[in-house]
């Protein structure tokens, strides 16, 4: 042994307390839907921690899982199942969304599961290698000019920057240049040490989002959630979220579960859109989501539009949010001129005008817009050519021989090509027509479509060129400001260099006609949407809206006045025992199987069932299938969920046969 060397013999440590992982397993069982303990091998006491994906062996097979929280003890009597495998330490659940995913799954009657899937997107290893960039300063809070038009606006910026959960309902002004309002938002919130989280409808809106934020945000301080990145792109963003680098989040839908660090804003943008409606179970919509993650996390909130939801009205009646409008006086000044068809003097000269497609109202403000080398926009409801087909002798809508779909007639392959009537379903051509109910053999467009439409204003203005933007033309973002006619469908307006001169709302009746609940607060919507392009009555801006003067809706759009339409819609509504005022299941399947679920299902007191009805038949359904609705006061919402749930863990158990959809508070009650 050398010398001044002093060997001290090891003193055994006591081996470290085994941890206990509580894993949320990705089987899509009603009965399952808890966590599951499992031993965690030493192997993996390094890199294990909750949130983080796992895979275990579940009833013999091995499945995927997310670690809902780590334990040192568990109630199991027996030996635990160690975890399987770790594929990565990286914790892709905070303890904030796997609250605010108990909760959702709780009200809308669906699992865990079922929201962690729409939570976390499908891992990326080479996402996880990469860092992810931080801003290098926060921002200073925003100027308040854009938000002194409104009432209370500066002082809502003062309020996110202090941190405080404000909550507003925000009516935009027509013009308004909206993205950058939201992202003034955010950089108010962001200066506080904040984040925020912002939802809209569509990528269309998302890019003009997020082009505003490059421009009024630091580099690297806000990442962009959309599901048509490519998976990795958009697992990076996520973890860009999740790792606290970017603390400001903008995405569509998907995005509403986006893990953002010390939140203290969250926005949905036009909540009335139902692309804010998942379409995968447990159903919920992106506007309640955000709500419960104010309330959870003690955050500011802001549903914004330019119109306004009969819910955004229940949320300032109720006092849970306060209204963020501008005056009457700011109002008209920004405002385009709205004239309806039935405030046309002209209407008594030439009784055919009502019936009319393009009214001379309609013709005569469009001729002045592009007479002053100005777009004009075309909104129409239907996409296509002919989209719908009835019989010319009794109006019976077409359908096809075959399958029973609609009939109706697309564009022209070609220069020259035939329209021929063909199935919207299984795609057979219909040469022939013999009508079930009058044995009509000729056929009459019960609906004009976009192409159609555009077709026809090429011929009445053969001066302006004529551009078409929707789903099956493409999607225009934007337009240049020379005169031009642009026909869109709704959603798919673009933004007009300048703004509009004018803006035709045509075939209205197909709008507010529609055997829908929202019918009227859904026309009002798109209208408003459209109308908001145009430019404002001082500089010649036109709005024409081929409707009835005299109908609520379309005198809402004439004043301008969405919060009216709204109040009326919400007292409405609380008259019939309606959403929002109340909360209501669809109940979808077989008799059968409706029949099963029924018997074991325990209502609350105060519910009502309502039904059967046969459902809407959609295309390749096979077997008759009905609906229920079950109807309770808004305040047994939880007891209605807690029931629903209750009965599909049973079915679940006992592996029902037959599958029953169910959803609370669809958009779709009629």
């Amino acid at each position: 042994m050398s010398a001044g060397v002093i060997r001290v013999p090891a003193v055994p440590s006591s081996p470290p307390a085994p941890l206990v992982a509580r894993v949320v397993v990705d089987v899509p069982l009603a009965h399952l839907d808890r966590p599951f303990d499992y031993a965690v091998p030493e192997k993996f006491a390094d890199i294990v921690q909750a949130g983080c994906r796992v895979r275990v062996r579940f009833h013999g097979r091995l499945v995927d899982g997310v670690i809902w929280e780590l334990g040192e003890s568990t109630d199991f009597a027996g030996s635990l199942q160690p975890l399987s495998h770790v594929p990565s330490g990286e914790p892709v659940l905070t303890p904030q969304v796997a609250r605010l995913v108990r909760t959702v799954a709780d009200r809308y009657a669906g699992t865990a599961g079922d929201v962690l899937r729409l939570a976390i997107p499908p891992r990326r290893a080479n996402a996880e290698k990469r860092e992810s960039p931080t801003p290098d300063a926060l921002p200073e809070p925003p100027d308040p000019a854009g938000f002194a038009r409104y009432t209370a606006g500066p002082a809502l910026l003062e309020a996110l920057a202090d941190g405080r959960p404000a909550r507003a309902v925000w009516t935009a002004l027509p013009g308004e240049d909206w993205p950058a309002r939201l992202v003034e938002l955010c950089r108010a919130t962001l200066s506080g040490r904040r984040g925020s989280l912002v939802v809209l409808p569509d990528g269309k809106d998302l890019d003009r989002l997020a082009a505003a934020a490059a421009e009024l945000l630091p580099a690297h301080s806000f990442t962009v959630l959309r599901a048509d990145d490519s998976p990795e792109k958009r697992y990076r963003s996520f973890l860009a979220a999740s790792r606290g680098a970017a603390q400001v989040v903008l995405g569509t839908r998907a995005a509403m579960f986006a893990p953002v660090r010390d939140l203290g804003l969250v926005v949905v943008w036009d909540d009335g859109d139902d692309l804010h409606a998942d379409e995968r179970a447990p159903y919920p919509h992106a506007r309640d989501v955000l709500i419960q993650r104010a309330w959870l996390d003690n955050c500011a909130a802001v549903v914004a539009a330019t119109a306004r939801t009969a819910e955004a009205a229940l949320l300032v009646e109720s006092g849970w949010a306060n209204e963020l409008v501008a005056d009457r006086a700011v109002l008209r000044a920004a405002a385009p001129r709205v004239q309806a068809l039935g405030d046309d003097f002209d209407l008594a000269r030439d009784p055919a005008a009502r019936s009319a497609r393009l009214p001379s109202v309609a013709h005569e403000a469009a001729r002045k817009a592009l007479a002053a080398d100005a777009p004009v926009l075309v909104q129409v409801p239907r996409r296509g050519y002919v989209p719908s087909l009835a019989c010319d002798r009794c109006r019976a809508p077409a359908r096809c021989a075959h399958c029973a779909g609609p009939l109706g007639i697309a564009p022209r392959p070609g220069p020259g090509g035939a329209r021929i009537p063909a199935c919207r379903w299984c795609a057979r051509p219909a040469a022939t027509f013999d009508c079930p109910h009058c044995h009509g053999t000729k056929l009459r467009a019960a609906v004009i479509g976009a192409a159609r439409t555009a077709e026809e204003l090429a011929r009445a203005f053969p001066g302006a060129p004529v551009r078409t933007s929707g789903s099956t033309s493409g999607v225009l973002a934007t337009v240049p400001g020379g005169a031009a006619v642009v026909v869109a469908t709704p959603g798919a307006e673009p933004v007009a260099e300048g703004g509009y001169g004018a803006a035709l709302l045509l075939d209205s009746w197909a709008l507010l006609g529609r055997a829908d609940l929202r019918a009227g607060e859904e026309s009002l919507r798109r209208w408003m949407n459209a109308a908001a392009l145009v430019r404002p009555a001082s500089a010649g801006g036109t709005v024409v809206v081929t409707a009835d003067g005299g109908h609520p809706v379309v005198q809402a759009l004439v004043r301008w006045d969405p919060a009216g339409l709204a109040a009326r819609e919400l007292a409405d509504r609380r008259e019939l025992g309606f959403p929002p005022v109340s909360r209501m299941a669809s109940l979808t399947g077989s008799p059968a199987a409706l029949a099963e679920f029924l018997e074991t299902l325990r209502l609350p007191d105060d519910a009502d069932l309502l039904g059967p009805v046969p459902e809407r038949p959609r295309p390749g359904q096979e077997g008759e299938r009905e609906r229920y609705l079950v109807r309770v006061p808004r305040a047994s919402g939880a007891a209605l969920a807690a029931a629903l749930t209750e009965v599909q863990g049973v079915r679940s158990a006992k592996k029902a046969p037959e599958h029953v959809r169910v959803q609370l508070d669809p958009l779709d009650l009629v």
